[in-house]
């Protein structure tokens, strides 16, 4: 018997999981790393003006080994409702070759997640078109409700994608990438670059190196 895992009201066990078949069809490879499969329905203009303010589902599981923590939806995100949906994003393909996934997983699968023991949820709700349209006080209410969120699910561990974010939302201006000194119960807390295509600062295989260096901390504080 599988574990079952709920999320949002839904419960996700072996019956939901994709088939091997589909697991595979869409997957192209190149130069030997593999393609990420495009969004069953990717969004218009119109999808992404609309989508403006809204927020995207959080993926939780009680105990879960490490929840991902985004700033907030961009708008592609936002309009399909799933979490770093937009092309050019390198968490997925980030979180594969770091090892944490054994596959490339596109965004609209991201709740097989769970088997995995990993979650996703974001500092502000709120979708928008730049996280610089995000204001502090958003960031500090952001921050007290993850906190909520944490202590109610106690994950092991808090991994925050952006630190100027975290800086934000929990009043920490000196915090840097890494393990951070403060814990909110039981769960530590790890800091990650943001991995949008628009953050020129950390490449591909810089992102891969810090989400490994997180992946092994898991693997040896057991």
């Amino acid at each position: 018997m599988q574990t079952r895992y709920a999320s949002g009201g839904f419960f996700w066990g072996p019956e939901n999981r994709l088939s091997d078949t589909s697991k595979s069809s869409g997957v192209v490879s190149q130069g030997g790393r593999p393609l990420l499969r495009p969004l069953l329905k990717r969004p218009n203009k119109q999808d992404l003006l609309a989508a403006a303010g809204r927020s995207v589902p959080d993926l939780l599981a009680t105990g879960l080994d490490v929840l991902f923590c985004g700033i907030n939806p961009g708008l592609y995100s936002a309009a399909t409702g799933h979490h770093f949906a937009r092309p050019g994003n390198r968490f997925w393909r980030a979180l594969y070759e770091s090892g944490f996934t054994s596959r490339l997983l596109s965004p609209d699968e991201e709740r097989e997640l769970l088997q995995w023991g990993y979650g996703m949820t974001a500092i502000v709700r709120r979708g928008t078109a730049t996280a610089a349209e995000l204001s502090d006080k958003e960031y500090k209410g952001g921050g007290r409700a993850l906190v909520r969120k944490v202590r109610k699910y106690r994950p092991r561990m808090l991994a925050v994608l952006g630190v100027g974010a975290y800086r934000s939302a929990f009043n920490r201006p000196l915090a840097r990438l890494g393990l951070q000194p403060e814990r909110i119960g039981d769960t530590e807390i790890w800091l990650l670059p943001n991995p949008s295509g628009l953050n020129a600062n950390y490449q591909l295989d810089d992102l891969t190196k810090l989400f490994r260096e997180l992946r092994t901390y898991l693997a040896h504080s057991r």
